[in-house]
């Protein structure tokens, strides 16, 4: 059983799998092509300066997502820069975003630093912005903000005419999710060929975009960190999985663009075959208020909860619950002796892990019981502080039946799809043993879903991101440092 454990790069060579590098020759001169010619000074400065007095507006109705925007349009057009624009419109560009850090919020404040950041601004310049003279404070900023920022610009116009192009070749989220199978051997024809959609996971993803749907507290009791702070709230994901590296990734972006955090972690002793491997965070914050869920719960509270939810609600808990520390099985070889004893049967399992609580389980297990009739076992491991609520046969498909279209995990909506239309009668036991095979991890040796995580990220970076790249140079400076 698999429990989760939990941009673009600018490639020199070709990857391990699919694409090769893209030639940035090549990119210049597809530029060149459909690029107008750049107004002078004299022609940038009444747009630059019209576009500072509508930010200047936004700012008197206190409207700051509309200041957001026009910051960016600014920087985009260059208004900020004093040796192409004059000095006197890029002190208004700078009045503007002073006057918006003033009466902003630790979360608003993040995220203006996130966009100049992608945009390339320099570190000087946003601390002349804000007034923030202090470096060591600005960079305390910075920290608490989880933004990485090196003194140097991003070499912005270069990965946004590579965007540019990809969007032009029709690049989408689709693209994306078939550039993430393809890395982990998953042919997406082949499914589809039998009617099956790998792509289905992002179905209904911008419903997430509310984070009072009951999924977000179904993820936070399992893989989501949830972390309070003094003026903001914290949801943070972490994994060096393959699948769930684009999965977290989309999944916080349906609420805020993330940012995301590489770094080393300690060898597995499960992994053997795994000398270092590298964990890839993605992580939010929210304003205080803006979190609706309890962070800590007793047993009592979670029960109430649950049973204050309608019927679908309950569904979107379960899926989100899955979809963080769960997993979607079938078993169709001969069994093995040294297989853990929940799963020494062939068909269908559904399994849900809590580490350690096992109260939890035991409420999730009444509640689905008594509200959808559909029954399963708690197990215990005490060698490894986990309990595992199991789901077998056939209440592993009713159970799979009530929550799929709520499901947003790649890999086990890609197996509840699968499974499902075998048992509906659509493929044949032949062909779902076929397919599935496709989507099984190899236990205890290499295995391209393990332990690639940035990999499968520079693979399928390019569609996951929808403002200017929020992990582009993340991404990019970490395949380089970590190499």
């Amino acid at each position: 059983m698999h429990l989760a454990e939990g941009g673009f790069k600018i490639i020199n060579g070709p990857p391990k799998n699919g694409k090769g590098p893209m030639i940035i020759k090549e990119i210049s001169d597809t530029s060149n092509e459909v690029s107008q010619p750049q107004p002078t000074q004299a022609g940038r400065i009444r747009p630059c300066q019209e576009t500072i007095n509508k930010a200047m507006k936004c700012l008197e109705n206190n409207n700051r997502e509309c200041v957001m925007k026009k910051i960016e349009e600014l920087v985009r057009n260059q208004c900020h820069d004093g040796r192409l624009i004059g000095k006197e419109v890029a002190d208004g560009v700078r009045e503007v975003v002073h006057e918006l850090w003033l009466v902003s919020n630790h979360e608003e404040e993040c995220r203006l630093l996130r966009i100049l950041r992608d945009l390339g601004v320099s570190k000087s310049w946003v601390r002349i912005a804000t007034r923030i003279t202090n470096l060591r404070q600005f960079n305390e900023r910075l920290e608490r903000c989880g933004i990485d920022w090196e003194n140097k610009a991003v070499r912005y116009e270069v990965v946004k005419e590579i965007e540019d192009l990809l969007r032009r070749l029709g690049w989408d989220e689709v693209k994306m999710c078939e550039e993430m199978w393809r890395f982990v051997s998953v042919d997406v024809d082949e499914f589809r060929k039998y009617g099956i959609e790998p792509c289905s996971w992002l179905n209904g993803l911008e419903k997430l975009g509310n984070l009072k749907n009951p999924y977000w507290f179904g993820l936070t009791r399992s893989d989501l960190v949830v972390r309070r702070r003094e003026k903001c709230v914290e949801l943070i994901l972490g994994t060096t999985n393959s699948i769930d590296a684009i999965f977290f990734a989309e999944i916080l972006n349906t609420v805020r663009t993330p940012s995301l955090k590489i770094e080393w972690k300690r060898r597995a002793p499960a992994a053997k075959y795994v000398f270092r491997s590298i964990v890839s965070s993605f992580y939010i914050a929210l304003g205080v208020d803006e979190w609706p869920w309890s962070i800590e719960l007793d047993v009592n509270e979670l029960e109430r909860i649950l049973n204050s939810l309608s019927n679908e609600e309950l569904a979107m808990f379960i899926a989100g619950l899955l979809d963080g520390d769960g997993d979607v099985l079938f078993k169709y070889n001969k069994l093995n002796e040294n297989e853990t004893v929940q799963f020494k049967h062939k068909g269908v399992f559904v399994a849900i892990a809590a580490c350690p609580k096992k109260t939890n389980l035991d409420v999730l297990k009444k509640v689905i019981a008594e509200r959808f009739g559909i029954i399963g076992n708690i197990y215990s491991r005490t060698d490894a502080d986990i309990n595992v609520l199991v789901f077998y046969g056939r209440n592993a498909i009713k159970l799979l039946r009530r929550i799929a279209k709520y499901m947003h995990h790649s890999l086990r909506r890609l197996r509840t799809e699968l499974i499902l239309a075998y048992y509906d009668g659509k493929i044949s036991r032949e062909t779902l043993i076929k397919l599935y095979k496709q989507t099984e991890y190899r236990r205890g040796e290499p295995d391209i879903k393990h332990n690639h995580a940035v990999d499968a990220l520079t693979q399928a970076a390019p569609q996951t991101h929808t403002h200017g790249g929020y992990f582009t140079k993340a991404l990019r400076d970490a395949c380089v440092n970590t190499a």
